[in-house]
């Protein structure tokens, strides 16, 4: 090799060694409730630091979960979003795979929300009603469990419009589907005793009925992807239908949408913040603290994100639909993320 040859090999080596050893730009994945939290942002790091705009990929609360926990290389995502808490599954493959040291953010609260095309009257709906469409298995008439046979909301209630059902939702990845289920099918379900007898009756053959939340496959619920705009563009296109997704997305078009009352509460502001409407939860985003030293910009991402001027009660994340914590669950946060405090498994169980 020439000497000429030799010095470009060292001197690519080198460059290559740099690139993965240190780099500018964040890498963000995960939920896309969270994204257009995390894109604002970025977007003001880029415009207002000497660092680049952070690469914000949408791949879902669970699917940013795996990116974040298969290890610690430059090559994995710094932080990732969530529209829901950690698992302790996901917690243990973080571990597993040498991610040890975490620090969990919470921004605020959202509310998922039940809309439909602005055309059309408002509709209302409990808990136990949105449950009965959306579950795979429904009681029959002998109280015996039997696949969904709701067709149109009347079929369930006869107080309901005699409509079509079709519910376009989130994917099984998505954080929003999570919390769904937690809050809908798993939380009607728990108290009705088609479900619970049958766990009673036999633990281990009946166990998947302890926490019922299986979704029907049969075409009324329709997973429709990561990206929530893709829902609202099928709500605008299909009356009839209605969409499962983040209240900032509501917000966001509420010249094409309205939303609808769950349990007689609207979504709003106040009703999400307070818990009182009842599809109401926490976002958050997770950091990895082995990338702070070779991903400089991650300091101040951090700083910008949970600075009032973003998450305050007046902040600019308020005008997309972000809810607020209280001042002084925001400055608990504060706390501990400047402290970069560890998430521990315990936490996760609390």
């Amino acid at each position: 090799m020439t000497l000429k040859k030799t010095t470009l090999a060292i001197l690519a080596s080198a460059a290559l060694t740099v690139s993965l050893s240190a780099r500018d730009q964040i890498k963000m994945v995960g939920s896309s409730t969270v994204y257009p939290f995390a894109s604002a942002v970025a977007e003001e790091l880029g415009a207002t630091t000497k660092y680049p705009t952070p690469v914000v990929e949408s791949t879902g609360s669970g699917g940013g979960m795996k990116l974040f926990c298969a290890g610690n290389d430059l090559n994995t995502p710094d932080i990732t979003n969530a529209s829901r808490r950690m698992k302790t599954t996901e917690f243990q493959l973080c571990e597993k795979n040498g991610v040890t040291q975490i620090t969990e953010v919470v921004i605020g609260f959202d509310g998922i929300a039940f809309a439909e095309s602005n055309v059309n009257k408002p509709f209302s709906v409990t808990t136990k009603q949105l449950a009965l469409a959306v579950a795979a298995e429904v009681p029959g008439k002998d109280g015996k469990l039997i696949d969904n046979p709701y067709k149109k909301w009347s079929d369930i209630d006869s107080s309901l419009p005699n409509r079509e059902i079709i519910i376009y939702g989130p994917p099984k990845s998505s954080g929003t589907r999570d919390a769904f289920e937690d809050m809908i099918l798993k939380g009607t379900f728990k108290k009705m005793p088609e479900y619970t007898s049958l766990y009673k009756k036999d633990k281990e053959k009946y166990k998947a009925y302890k926490k019922y939340h299986k979704v029907r496959q049969d075409g009324v619920y329709v997973p429709s992807g990561e990206n929530d705009n893709l829902i609202v563009q099928k709500l605008v296109k299909n009356k009839n239908a209605f969409g499962i997704f983040g209240y900032s997305f509501l917000v966001e078009n509420e010249d094409k949408l309205i939303g609808s009352k769950i349990n007689g509460i609207m979504p709003t502001p106040d009703a999400i913040s307070s818990g009182k409407y009842p599809v109401s939860r926490s976002l958050f985003f997770y950091i990895k603290k082995s990338h702070e030293k070779d991903v400089p910009a991650m300091k101040d991402y951090v700083n910008m994100f949970t600075d009032d001027m973003m998450i305050g009660e007046n902040g600019i994340l308020t005008e997309i639909g972000l809810i607020p914590l209280p001042k002084a669950q925001r400055e608990a946060v504060k706390t501990r993320v400047a402290k970069r405090q560890n998430l521990t498994l315990e936490d996760l169980k609390h």
